[in-house]
């Protein structure tokens, strides 16, 4: 039976994920080394601003994070530091660390942690798509000052996606490290667990980094089995999730598990077992009798959940 390669049942679905709304053109082909000083001469360019964990908003009537560069003054943006994310509807978007202590700002400004705005949806889909790629660029640039060869400290080139060291000349480009995040199932019931760090009655889905020379599917393997001791059959990709935490990307996938029996890595997860579809619609909707949960709608994981459900198999 023949098909085409592009008929898909459905709308792409990392197109739901929180962080996926970004809308910039980040036109990478055509970057120099003076995009921040050109964007900075333009009198409509926005700006997002960083600090200490936190974004900074306006929380008057709908949040924004996109200040105006007369605004963004009074936050002292940090010139050295300040990267270019492109432009959107034509407008440069720019970011750049905060010098100021983000403890005392005037109203409505807000600092807010980056988790509370995506969880609580505090600033609209575009810009807390703007602000995982803003946090991820900032933070590489924090983590990675120096040269990898020699050790000297290296400079910020292309509006903040390379550095260049002065000494050895070696190019160094912003890091995205890949993680995969599994929905395991077994006929009709799910395996979801929790961490010692999550919140009260939350459950998710296993997850864990994608090591170098790996495929996807023989990551969803190998974690699954290191944390559950299951063999996993097939292995089918789902979704991808931008998550700058610090700069990872999500891959959702969903996994057959061979067998129902499993032992849990009590140095990785505090708890684990197999779900009923029954069961999980509770805790998606909140109404569980035990006040068990999944993570919220925007996560890649409560979205792994759902198309279970929906799919009904």
């Amino acid at each position: 039976m023949s098909f085409r390669l592009f008929d898909v049942p459905e709308t792409e679905a990392s197109h739901f994920v929180g962080f996926a709304g970004n809308r910039i053109n980040r036109h990478s082909e055509k970057r120099s080394d003076d995009v921040v000083p050109v964007a900075l001469a333009n009198a409509s360019a926005r700006m997002l601003l960083i600090g200490q964990g936190q974004v900074l908003v306006a929380q008057s009537g709908t949040g924004n994070a996109f200040f105006s560069l007369d605004e963004a003054a009074k936050f002292q943006p940090l010139p050295n530091k300040t990267i270019y994310l492109g432009l959107q509807d034509d407008v440069p978007v720019l970011a750049s660390p905060s010098g100021l202590d983000l403890a005392d700002l005037p109203e409505p400004i807000k600092a807010i942690d980056y988790r509370s705005v995506y969880v609580q949806g505090l600033i609209p889909p575009d810009q807390l798509g703007a602000m995982a790629q803003a946090v991820s660029l900032l933070t590489w640039h924090e983590n990675h000052k120096f040269c990898g060869r020699c050790g000297t400290e290296t400079l910020m080139r292309d509006g903040g996606y390379r550095r260049t060291c002065p000494n050895c000349e070696a190019q160094h480009f912003p890091r995205t490290d890949p993680v995969a995040i599994m929905m395991v199932v077994h006929g009709d019931k799910c395996l979801l667990a929790r961490g010692p760090h999550f919140g009260p009655g939350m459950y998710s889905c296993l997850a864990g980094f994608i090591e170098p020379g790996e495929t996807i599917e023989n990551a969803v393997r190998r974690e699954t089995f290191e944390e559950t001791n299951l063999k996993v059959g097939r292995v089918l990709y789902h979704a991808s999730q931008p998550w700058p935490f610090p700069y990872s990307l999500m891959i959702g996938c969903h996994a057959e598990a061979l067998s129902g029996d499993f032992t849990l890595d009590k140095a990785e997860l505090e708890d684990g077992r197999w779900f009923s579809r029954e069961e999980v619609v509770t805790m998606l909707d909140r109404t569980h009798p035990d006040g068990l949960m999944t993570p919220p709608p925007g996560a890649i994981a409560a979205h792994l959940i759902r198309s279970w459900v929906a799919s009904g198999v």
